[in-house]
């Protein structure tokens, strides 16, 4: 598996499990730590289920074996100990009680973990690939609704700025109608984290049927919007038990869609040299000027 937590992995998991595959995911989610020093006999007995429900369960999430999830919670425990993200003593919770200083504490860690997360598993032969077809696209589409409609405008934005021609589309049946409009000459991108939102996945799958290259950015592998795409860029997110999930995934997200933008500057530098200059006087034109007191 790639180098990322393996609790984000359940927790990314968790949804599709049912049953007593469930309950095995969340006795390990809530004391990670006390599961290392379980066997998988003494595990499926805190859990109701067998040993043989936990070795399913660990095949279900895409690992090899019970010994292999102990390997990657020892690791992943170990990254926390040796990080500087904060104490130890800040865990994923915050209680209505909690002072702003833990709050700030917990949500920053949250953050950055996912951040990190993202750029320990980014598949850069993924990057290149989406890269080098969007550079080349004669037109880019890219969809998302909700708070991925946000990060689909702000790729727009980006593109944009280097001289693609890019839309973002934040709505279903106008994403629909252009979708139905491209060719095997363009790029559609969706955005989702979950990975199943209809009103993405349904365009998303338009531009394919027409032959264009899908690219999709979730943190879901396994969604119907990775199994869709051409190309999958996979983000993270660091739970809390306040929804920052949300926040943290938006961060990750626009670490994969930096590292596309960028390449794409790269791969198409004097079309996007030329268009940076024509453009780089603008927000100097509407930056307000101070006026010192008389």
């Amino acid at each position: 598996m790639p180098p990322t937590d393996v609790t984000t992995l359940i927790r990314t998991e968790l949804p599709r499990l049912a049953g007593s595959l469930r309950k095995v995911g969340e006795l390990i989610l809530e004391d990670p730590a006390a599961v290392t020093h379980c066997s998988a006999a003494e595990l499926g007995r805190r859990t109701g289920t067998s040993q043989a429900t936990v070795t399913r369960f660990c095949r279900a999430i895409g690992l090899d074996s019970y010994q292999h999830l102990l390997i990657e919670l020892a690791q992943e425990r170990g990254r926390g100990q040796a990080s500087d993200w904060g104490t130890a003593e800040i865990g994923p919770d915050i209680s209505p009680d909690d002072d702003l200083e833990r709050v700030v504490q917990v949500v920053g860690s949250a953050d950055l973990r996912a951040v990190q997360q993202t750029i320990d598993r980014i598949d850069l032969d993924a990057i290149e690939r989406a890269a080098q077809a969007t550079a080349r696209a004669r037109r880019i589409d890219v969809y998302g609704v909700g708070g991925s409609g946000a990060v689909a405008q702000e790729t727009e934005t980006r593109l944009f700025r280097i001289g693609c021609t890019v839309r973002g589309w934040v709505e279903v049946h106008a994403a629909s109608t252009s979708a139905a409009l491209l060719t095997p000459a363009d790029v559609a991108i969706a955005i989702s984290h979950s990975g199943a939102t209809r009103e993405t996945i349904e365009p998303f799958e338009l531009a394919k049927e027409r032959g264009a290259t899908t690219v999709a950015i979730t943190a879901d592998p396994r969604s119907p919007l990775a199994r869709t795409a051409d190309i999958r860029l996979i983000s993270s997110t660091s739970e809390t038990s306040f929804p920052t999930g949300i926040i943290g995934a938006r961060h990750s997200v626009l670490v994969l869609i930096d590292c596309l933008y960028v390449r794409v500057a790269q791969l198409s530098y004097q079309r996007a040299s030329a268009s940076l200059a024509l453009t780089d006087h603008i927000a100097g034109r509407h930056t307000v000027k101070s006026r010192r007191a008389r």
